[in-house]
């Protein structure tokens, strides 16, 4: 079984990443046969960007999922913008895909109306380029938090669609989504996701922040003005920071309200610190070392890159041989 997922550069990487989707790449490439993930560059030009800035973040990003147990003796890790096959196959794949379904994704409404200046067709094709991303690799298993469902159900329909028009060649993914702790939530305003680029730093907790960050961010998370450290649809944030400690130990939510059924919030809020702080401890530790040499890890993406684009290169001959692309046998 093939795995794919991609992440994007977009600079420290927070707790709803590492849990939402870096826990599920270091569990996945020991399934995987093989697991292949990608630093996505080309989906941060879809909005406005620091292009100073992007190649440290992607050494940031390489560096953190290194720390969090990403082996490249065990799986593919690369730099999308180094394998071309990925916007070759995008282009391709607009052929398969309708221009109403793009209009129905929920991340380009919401991005969308946060760019003033320009909002640019790479935006609302950036759903077709993560489709080519899974399919150039005939993918089986997308490991993703909850919020990219819809662009793997998606990815689905375009590979479905292409098959039906020109042949059986690409292989139609399901998503694998953790039971808990897929959409983690932020920490001033729980009734949002937890984003480096939506939140206020007051509502991250960013994978790198030393223990007395962390500890003083979820001290001051918000809650409601009850006491009972339960999950209900009016109780977002204590929603939140039970859901967080379950995925933490690898418990459901039930047994989290069970253990803390007679505590204080704040009582129960130092008990989500501590879990926190020792569970990022390792990687921020791993990371710092890591981070400093970015000849080695340019070494790591360009052997990953190689190895990807065998793969992607295959996958795009018969592609273009479907759909009656490119010259056909000796010129």
């Amino acid at each position: 079984m093939r795995i794919f997922s991609g992440i994007q550069p977009t600079g420290r990487k927070h707790l709803g990443n590492y849990i939402g989707a870096i826990r599920q790449y270091v569990e996945g490439q020991d399934r995987g046969d093989p697991a292949i993930y990608s630093i996505v560059d080309l989906h941060a030009t879809s909005v406005s960007y620091d292009p100073g800035a992007l190649p440290r973040y992607v050494y940031d990003t390489t560096a953190m999922l290194l720390a969090a147990g990403l082996d490249p003796a065990r799986c593919i890790l690369f730099r999308q913008s180094d394998v071309k096959e990925h916007t070759e196959l995008a282009w391709l794949l607009t052929s398969v895909t309708a221009h109403g379904d793009l209009n129905r994704m929920h991340q380009f409404k919401d991005k969308s109306a946060q760019q003033r200046e320009l909002l640019s067709a790479g935006l609302f094709l950036y759903p077709v380029l993560m489709a080519a991303d899974v399919l150039a690799y005939r993918a089986h298993e997308v490991p993703v938090g909850d919020d990219q469902r819809q662009h793997v159900e998606l990815t689905r329909g375009i590979a479905e669609r292409f098959n039906a028009t020109y042949g059986d060649v690409l292989v139609a993914p399901e998503h694998r989504i953790p039971k808990v702790g897929a959409r983690i939530m932020d920490l001033q305003d729980p009734s949002r996701k937890m984003s480096t680029t939506a939140s206020e730093e007051r509502g991250l907790i960013f994978v790198d922040d030393d223990e007395g960050a962390i500890v003083k961010k979820l001290k001051s998370a918000v809650t409601d003005s009850g006491s009972e450290v339960r999950r209900a649809e009016d109780k977002p944030g204590i929603t939140n920071l039970i859901d967080i400690l379950a995925a933490i130990r690898g418990v459901g939510p039930e047994a989290i309200e069970r253990e803390f059924s007679n505590s204080r919030y704040g009582d129960f809020k130092v008990a989500v610190a501590d879990a926190v702080t020792t569970y990022l401890a390792p990687v921020r530790e791993r990371y710092a070392q890591l981070r400093p040499d970015e000849a080695a890890l340019e070494v790591t993406l360009r052997v990953g890159a190689e190895r990807a684009r065998q793969l992607a290169s295959e996958t795009m001959v018969d592609v273009r041989a479907a759909m009656g692309i490119g010259a056909r046998g000796p010129v």
